[in-house]
């Protein structure tokens, strides 16, 4: 007992009431430091010395949206109905009659079609009455057929527009679906000359949708490295609502902005804060996301330093109060009088680090004294977006190709990729079925009496 027997009573009693001491002492040590830690986690420490963790805030329960379907295949509209029915029962072998529907399974399949091969024979005839000789006009027979004396069909020229386009398969990819699927065998030369014609008919289009893009209150412009011939070059995109029309340049210079928009162009661009851009001397919108990413990677690269990270948040914050006054539909002057407030704020959070060299604030402050016109228009114009994701979105589809096939191999080949892909892009942008509208425009070109719509 660690020498207790050998103490007296008195002794012992002594040493019971030191202890006695000692322990309230350390409660009310204990009492105090949880108290402490209760009050910088925000939460309290009870009456009894014990303490209690910081209170949950319980978000209150929404009742869940129920769907409209279950994430099965929705049932489609039959093409044909197989009936399955026991003639005769098994045990006895009586035959079976009437009946009711059990259940209906639906099955959606692809039936194997092969190439379809027609010869069209013409026939020359003879009037009994006036001697003369009658063959069935060409072009008006073959007009839904094929194109002009092609030996390949409207529909097999946009399923190829289609799969090199829409679906950026390569040319010999091609070939092995079309071989694979109906048995044709078609050589990467007639692929190539079927996209060529494609294009060259598309053309009236092609001018139509940049005339469009000319004529939009709002345009957006996004450009992206494109290859020609092993050389670099650059593949330009200037969208709108409903088009979207792609051109191919050597440049990145400020003449393929010029050369785009031409002298009609009197909308809103929007865009990022590529110099580029700058040569367009109307309104203009520059691209939030953009400016918001640069944010975040400046607070990301200098975390020790508070200040730096608390400029960037109240960046955010003008951004963020700009998106909210979007809600309240005020008056053209009120809307004015919103955006040059904020304005007034972002230049006060600029200015004070344009002139300072040591800061990690200056770029970013510099871009937004430099282009703090041209921020928040969308403030003051509520049609106008406050970043430049349609551009973006539209260039994502070209940047994937270049990656599948590396670019085009000649001028020719550029422009027949930017023709198709303004078509397709456009059709697919306005909700049509790109091969049926690719079929109908080639229909259109046997028929010119007929003017094609833009």
């Amino acid at each position: 007992m660690s020498g207790l027997d050998e103490l007296t009573r008195d002794e012992l009693v002594l040493l019971v009431l030191e202890l006695h001491k000692t322990v309230q002492e350390q409660a009310a040590r204990i009492v105090e430091l949880e108290a402490e830690i209760a009050r910088l986690r925000g939460g309290k420490s009870s009456s009894d010395g014990l303490s209690v963790k910081p209170g949950v805030v319980r978000k209150e329960k929404v009742q869940r949206k129920k769907r409209k379907h279950s994430f099965s295949r929705r049932r489609l509209a039959p093409t044909r109905i197989v009936q399955h029915a026991m003639e005769s029962c098994p045990d006895c072998g009586r035959r079976l009659e009437g009946g009711s529907v059990k259940w209906v399974h639906q099955v959606v399949e692809i039936p194997p079609v092969a190439v379809e091969v027609t010869d069209h024979v013409f026939v020359e005839r003879r009037c009994g009455v006036c001697r003369k000789r009658w063959t069935p006009d060409a072009g008006m027979v073959l007009r839904e057929i094929v194109v002009g004396k092609k030996s390949v069909g409207i529909n097999l020229m946009s399923v190829v527009a289609e799969l090199r386009t829409a679906c950026r398969l390569p040319v010999r990819q091609i070939r092995k679906l079309l071989g694979t699927l109906y048995g044709l065998k078609i050589s990467a030369g007639e692929i190539s000359e079927i996209l060529h014609e494609v294009a060259r008919i598309g053309e009236p289009r092609y001018g139509d949708l940049l005339k469009r893009v000319r004529g939009s209150p709002v345009v957006h412009g996004d450009e992206t490295g494109w290859r020609q011939d092993g050389e670099n070059g650059w593949l330009w995109v200037f969208s709108c609502p409903d088009v979207r029309y792609y051109t191919y340049n050597r440049s990145r210079g400020s003449v393929v902005v010029t050369e785009a928009l031409g002298e009609e162009f009197a909308g809103v661009l929007v865009s990022d804060f590529y110099g580029a851009y700058n040569i367009y001397d109307g309104i203009k919108q520059r691209c939030w996301v953009h400016l918001l990413r640069d944010l975040k990677a400046l607070a990301e690269k200098n975390p020790d330093m508070p200040e730096v990270v608390a400029w960037t948040e109240l960046v955010r914050d003008v951004y963020g109060r700009a998106r909210e006054s979007l809600r309240r539909h005020g008056t053209e002057r009120e809307r004015r009088m919103t955006r040059e407030s904020f304005e007034g704020e972002l230049l006060g959070l600029s200015e004070p680090y344009v002139g300072a060299t040591n800061s990690p604030q200056q770029t970013l402050a510099k871009r937004i004294d430099r282009f703090i016109g041209e921020l928040l228009t969308f403030v003051q114009y509520q049609d106008v977006p406050s970043e430049n994701n349609a551009a973006e979105r539209a260039i994502r589809p070209a940047v994937v190709a270049r990656k599948i096939s590396g670019g085009t191999r000649s001028a020719k080949g550029s422009r027949t990729s930017t023709v198709l892909r303004s078509l397709f892009e456009t059709w697919g942008l306005q909700g049509h079925n790109t091969v049926a509208a690719c079929r109908q425009m080639l229909i259109e070109a046997n028929n010119p009496a007929q003017p094609a719509p833009a």
